[in-house]
């Protein structure tokens, strides 16, 4: 019932524009950041290198290990809620999301990290990847 759920809820993302990262980014990712947590995406297309991944309520594998990387669209609107309140409190995260355009809202995360990159070309306007650490100085903003 739970892969039946998964799949749905996939191609119901991808009928609306949504794109998974390739395994090869989030691997990259869990190396740099030294993630051991995934929050997002889905069971089927979540890779098993990471210690415990899982999306909201819902738990793949694994424990609640930390640090975590968030693929932030992968999220509902209340998972994306549900990330924030706890990415407020800790600082061993790091988003992988699409930029945010200039009349764009500041999103929850923003405020609490720093921008360490984005492959968004001032000579293109294509959605582009961004990724987001949580800054050690509270209160910063975050670079954009």
């Amino acid at each position: 019932m739970v892969i039946q759920e998964e799949t749905k809820r996939t191609e119901e993302k991808e009928e609306a524009g949504y794109r998974s990262p390739t395994w090869s980014i989030l691997r990259a990712l869990e190396n740099i950041n030294k993630a051991k947590r995934l929050e997002g995406e889905a069971i089927m297309s979540a890779p098993p290198s990471f210690h415990s991944a899982g999306r909201g309520d819902l738990k793949f594998w694994g424990e609640d290990d930390r640090p975590t990387m968030v693929v932030w669209e992968s999220l509902s609107k209340s998972e994306q809620e549900q990330r924030s309140k706890k990415m407020s409190k800790s600082k061993d995260w790091v988003v992988w999301c699409r930029s945010r355009k200039e009349d764009e809202v500041q999103r929850p995360f923003e405020a609490h990290g720093k921008k360490i990159f984005s492959n968004r070309s001032k000579q293109t306007k294509a959605k582009a990847g961004e990724k987001w650490i949580r800054n050690e100085a509270k209160g910063s903003q975050c670079a954009g």
